[in-house]
């Protein structure tokens, strides 16, 4: 049975956590760390299985040899801080910060270590096909992401620049960018746009919208290639504890862990695109 330690204990974390705690993930759940410790005490105190330690910090998790898998469920910048000495460690990680991986900062991360880096599917579908147009080249990805105003009126990038999003009536276009750029102004929402341009490997141009129609967080995605074209559409719905987040996005990470689990070896198939 492989050990895990969790990175991240808020509505992602908490999926995953008790995943384990169920027995679903065949894996023993070491150490869970927070920001906020006390969100991580409470998330051991719940589990009944399981009684992982809440680490001091992430080189408590790095020196501990019985830690072969580590899933990142908080940042982008913790993905930044901590993936370095963990993969160094000989850890696999599972990045669910997905929008981290396309900073140039990841860059030598992905060239040395790329192997033990796992991307789950999050709140897409469709990756597998897309790895696979991949293999001829990919020309084009387009995506375009819907949420509910209400869902965005928060976001940094939309406060900045003093959108007005209540009481909206009409679909709203807020952003339009490169996956590199979405990933950075909404970087806890738009990871879906760097799992895409991981398994491209081509440019993904990005479109947000506002829509008051909509109460699920839907994306829809087209890419072209010389084997065809691939057209994907997910409607999520959001996850309880955090509406911010797509309930696929945390069901996609326990399946992969529980490959990954499975395969008791570390060569277990990655997903790094």
């Amino acid at each position: 049975m492989r050990g895990v330690a969790l990175i991240g204990c808020g509505a992602i974390g908490g999926v995953i956590a008790k995943a384990i705690d169920d027995g679903l993930i065949p894996a023993a759940l070491l150490y869970v760390v927070d920001a906020d410790r006390g969100r991580a005490e409470r998330l051991a105190a719940s589990l009944r299985n399981q009684k992982p330690a809440v680490a001091s910090g992430v080189d408590e998790i790095a020196r501990d040899p019985r830690v072969e898998v580590v899933v990142e469920a908080a940042s982008q910048e913790a993905v930044l801080q901590y993936a370095e000495a963990l993969l160094a460690a000989g850890k696999e990680l599972v990045v669910l910060s997905v929008g981290a991986l396309v900073r140039p900062e990841a860059r030598p991360l992905l060239a040395k270590y790329g192997g033990r880096v796992h991307v789950p599917s999050g709140a897409l579908g469709g990756l597998d096909a897309l790895r696979a147009l991949a293999l001829a080249g990919v020309e084009s990805v387009e995506l375009v992401s819907r949420k509910h105003p209400s869902k965005l009126a928060d976001e940094p990038y939309v406060r900045e620049r003093g959108l007005k999003l209540e009481g909206l009536r009409e679909p709203l276009v807020v952003f339009e960018g490169t996956a590199e750029e979405a990933v950075r102004a909404f970087p806890r929402t738009l990871n879906v746009a760097a799992a895409l341009a991981l398994a491209s490997g081509a440019p993904v141009r990005v479109k947000v919208v506002a829509d008051p129609s909509t109460h699920r967080n839907v994306h829809e995605f087209v890419a072209r290639s010389k084997a065809g074209t691939l057209y994907v559409r997910v409607e999520n719905v959001p996850h309880p504890g955090n509406p911010k987040t797509s309930y696929l996005a945390a069901l996609s990470a326990v399946e992969l862990l529980r490959e990954l689990c499975s395969a008791r070896c570390s060569s277990a198939p990655n997903r790094n695109g």
